[in-house]
């Protein structure tokens, strides 16, 4: 736990990371790569498993309205998005020899 611009927070502090570009691929994952240079496999299917609020993402059209703003991805317009930080410890290391 800690706490942050006066709000408390149950989870550890992180370290500052963010999203600088993204490839959505035709089998409804995307290649991520952050700030740290790395880049990783984000599966988009397993996050619409996790709730409602991602249900619009299980169709491929609306994936492919992703966009990064302000170091965060977001899909149709705003109307979803997803911290950076959940990204990268849901994603998969990605081995730089292999072509997209």
């Amino acid at each position: 736990m800690y706490i942050k611009d006066g709000i408390c927070y149950a989870s550890e502090l992180q370290p500052s990371i963010k999203v600088s570009s993204i490839k959505v691929l035709e089998t409804g994952m995307m290649l991520v790569t952050f700030s740290t240079g790395e880049t990783r496999l984000f599966d988009v299917n397993a996050l619409i498993k996790t709730g409602p609020a991602f249900a619009k993402l299980s169709k491929l059209e609306n994936q492919k309205t992703a966009k990064v703003t302000y170091g965060f991805v977001s899909w149709l317009d705003g109307e979803i998005d997803i911290a950076p930080e959940t990204m990268y410890r849901e994603s998969y290391e990605y081995p730089e020899n292999i072509i997209a």
